[in-house]
């Protein structure tokens, strides 16, 4: 067969006939748990896909468990990513640490998305709320901040409470100092010494919410349902799909997120972290350029779910169905606050109940280790859902190995 192409078609031609036969080697930045289940979408699209290699600190890291070669290096190490892009035809991530200004020089070599530009806007949140203000797209109320005086001055025109921020290399809750009063403007000050800082004035919201989003290299957008995000310690605990809330707020919020989709640049699934007030206005928080751990209820609950949708996005395909099938709450599995260490994995056997462990050999203190999908595929309702997770997640137990 080889031999009649190439008798019959020029070298150069067979040459990229058959890379594009064997499918695109695919790049991530981050081999943690969301690198780990692209890898395990990629490798369900081989004639797209060939190879996956990763770029994570963690040597063994989850993606590399599942077939990812992986470049043991830190997310910002210039010579590395330059190194990924020489070995890639695609880069993606999993993680907004990446060196934006590095990757954008990289970008006639090598196709990466969601783009640099996008990732630069996001990974500070004073220019990225910014950029949604100035797009007109709802956001709460907020200001830089450079000094003591401008802090003062803004809270006064704020009121209390405020947040008080870190304007990049914060996620879960971390970088955040709620100012309920005056005399912890020192404290909070001197915890985030030398940072680039804002300040945002307190939403009083009913609900987290968010909406998995999607825009593919030719355009398309699609949008998941919206979902409800309960947190504790400032950690996503669970997500219920769909979110329990009216068609109006629901519409509305996949407007704002299809919306958003339609101003930033390139290409991917995004994840839109946002807040609906007593008032039922639809506020963005945050915007993660990637897959989002409220999304994870999509490996059960849709046709599509999210790794394979960000696969279908920067590789141009036609985007997947994000209709939802079946009810799902996603519970996540945290290392207890009290251990560091190898521990047993969980086994669960119960009836619509999936298990996924991430490989992490080590358990640390609200560390991501796992979570659960408990899918509502009987119809037995909500509120029996939430019953069944609350006896679940008090059955869990991460225990030393």
């Amino acid at each position: 067969m080889a031999f009649l192409i190439v008798s019959i078609f020029p070298k150069l031609f067979v040459i990229e006939l058959l890379f594009f036969l064997m499918g695109k080697i695919l790049g991530i930045i981050g081999g943690g748990q969301l690198g780990m289940m692209l890898t395990e979408a990629a490798n369900t699209m081989k004639s797209e896909i060939s190879n996956v290699i990763v770029l994570d600190p963690t040597k063994n890291c989850p993606a590399s468990k599942v077939g990812a070669e992986q470049i043991v290096a830190d997310f910002k190490d210039a010579s590395a990513i330059k190194e990924l892009a020489k070995k890639c035809d695609i880069i993606t991530y999993e993680i907004e640490s990446g060196d934006s200004q590095v990757l954008k020089s990289l970008e006639e070599t090598c196709e990466i998305n969601p783009s640099p530009e996008t990732l630069e806007i996001i990974q500070d949140k004073l220019v990225q709320k910014r950029f949604l203000a100035k797009n007109d797209i709802p956001v709460a109320e907020f200001r830089e901040i450079t000094s003591k005086d401008e802090l003062e001055s803004k809270i006064n025109e704020f009121g209390l409470p405020v947040l008080l921020k870190t304007r990049t290399g914060a996620y879960d809750g971390r970088g955040n100092f709620k100012i309920s009063a005056l005399d912890q403007i020192p404290e909070a000050l001197q915890i985030f010494k030398g940072q680039s800082l804002m300040i945002e004035k307190f939403v009083d919201f009913k609900m987290e919410v968010s909406v998995i989003a999607s825009r593919s290299t030719s355009g398309e957008i699609r949008t998941y349902p919206l979902v409800e995000n309960m947190h504790k310690d400032n950690i996503l605990n669970m997500t219920i799909a769909p979110a329990r809330t009216d068609d109006t707020i629901s519409k509305n919020a996949e407007k704002i997120a299809h919306k958003t989709m339609e101003v930033l640049h390139g290409a991917g699934v995004f994840g839109i972290e946002m807040f609906v007030t007593d008032d039922n206005h639809v506020l963005i928080n945050e915007i993660a350029p990637r897959v989002h751990n409220s999304g994870h209820h999509t490996l059960q609950s849709s046709t599509t779910s999210q790794f394979e949708q960000h696969l279908r996005a920067i590789l141009g395909l036609e985007l997947g169905d994000t209709k939802l099938i079946y009810p799902t709450i996603m519970y996540n599995i945290l290392g207890p606050k009290n251990f560091t260490g190898k521990y047993k994995p969980p086994s669960i056997d119960l009836e619509n109940t999936f298990l996924k462990m991430y490989g992490k050999l080590e358990s640390k203190p609200q560390r991501k280790i796992g979570h659960v999908n408990l899918v509502d595929k009987s119809g037995l309702g909500m509120a029996k859902l939430l019953e069944n997770i609350d006896i679940l997640s008090n059955s869990i137990k991460i225990v030393p190995e």
